[in-house]
């Protein structure tokens, strides 16, 4: 009876009970890896693993580093950020949000070495939330045919039939902004927020800055005023909710530029991932908006977990802002054929383009 008991009870803990409930679906009686199809990279992309790794080269045993004087450490970040803000007071573009819509804009944008990209983000770590995916788990889903811009950037994912899976969010944040950060004519400014609009007669011609910390704390200290960047253009990118959430347009109505901010509406990924994109516009002379940020000044649905429509919105958020600066772009027609292949949206067929 003790080994029959011992029997049933292995059986139970090896095969969890709700697994056979068709309350929670299909019971998986196959196993995982036979419904995955795995995105192959080139080689040259693929990272080199075995089983001993060849060893540093460096004596790990005895390792010193070169000197240093502390005041030349002090220097050398001081200069070279005092350059930056120098650099980027009067820019091309500037991009508030450094969340996936805004990292793809940025992105995308920076593929033009002529064009001058400030990036600012008002928490300490750039990324909002693709870091992960939906309840603080790790998978990030992405819809078809969004998965071309994965493929742009070298990023593997499992393949299903309408959509794939990359296996942690944070890969393609990581990957994104490696790449971004590494080109340069774009800076990131994080832990600093956009307070303010500049505006001119009548068209939004950069914003205000300030240290976010200051931001926070305007009600604890005494007046703390704040900075500017101009711009030829402002991509706003501040998503929803929260303190800092939808931030831009929430300001255009303050001011009277824009006449109401209803919010989003309630989840629905397949009206939501659409309306997003197409939904993304200049809707201020000057001002682009583009993620999350679009369904709270359109009232369209939430999405919820699934993350392309952030992509391929920052990617036509960019295109806008190249139209807007008179340059070629993806979005109008003659001007698609004189672009490098990477600049067409990857959201568009062969013979399609998103409608502006």
């Amino acid at each position: 009876m003790a080994s029959m008991a011992s029997a049933a009870l292995s059986s139970k803990l090896n095969k969890p009970a709700f697994l056979d409930s068709p309350i929670y679906g299909t019971p998986l009686t196959t196993p995982i890896n036979k419904s995955i199809s795995y995105k192959q990279q080139s080689s040259k992309s693929s990272i080199s693993m075995s089983a001993a790794p060849a060893p540093p080269p460096y004596d790990l045993n005895n390792y010193k580093f070169d000197p240093i004087r502390e005041s030349i450490v002090s220097r050398e970040m001081t200069r070279r950020y005092m350059t930056d803000m120098i650099t980027y007071a009067d820019t091309d573009v500037v991009v508030i949000g450094a969340g996936s819509a805004g990292l793809s804009c940025a992105y995308e944008l920076s593929k033009n070495p002529d064009i001058n990209i400030a990036l600012i983000e008002q928490s300490v770590s750039p990324g909002g939330g693709a870091w992960l995916g939906g309840q603080l788990f790790s998978a990030m889903v992405v819809r078809k045919p969004a998965h071309r811009f994965l493929d742009e950037l070298g990023i593997e994912y499992d393949e299903q039939d309408n959509y794939v899976v990359i296996k942690h969010a944070a890969l393609f944040t990581s990957t994104i902004m490696s790449k971004l950060l590494a080109r340069p004519n774009v800076k990131l400014f994080n832990a600093v927020a956009a307070e303010d609009l500049i505006v001119k007669s009548g068209r939004v011609a950069g914003v205000v800055t300030n240290w976010a910390l200051v931001s926070m704390n305007h009600n604890t200290q005494s007046c703390m005023d704040p900075n500017v960047m101009e711009a030829k253009i402002v991509v706003s990118s501040c998503g929803h909710d929260g303190p800092f959430g939808a931030t831009g347009v929430k300001r255009l109505q303050d001011i009277g530029m824009i006449k109401t901010v209803p919010g989003m509406s309630a989840l629905d990924m397949n009206s939501a991932e659409d309306a997003i994109v197409r939904l993304t516009r200049e809707v201020v002379p000057g001002m682009i908006v583009t993620g999350m940020e679009v369904a709270e000044i359109d009232g369209a649905p939430r999405m919820g977990p699934t993350f392309g429509a952030m992509m391929i919105s920052g990617q036509k958020a960019a295109h806008l802002a190249l139209r807007a600066l008179g340059l070629d772009n993806a979005l109008d027609g003659p001007a698609t054929e004189k672009l490098q292949p990477e600049f067409t949206l990857a959201s568009a067929e062969s013979s399609d383009v998103v409608d502006a």
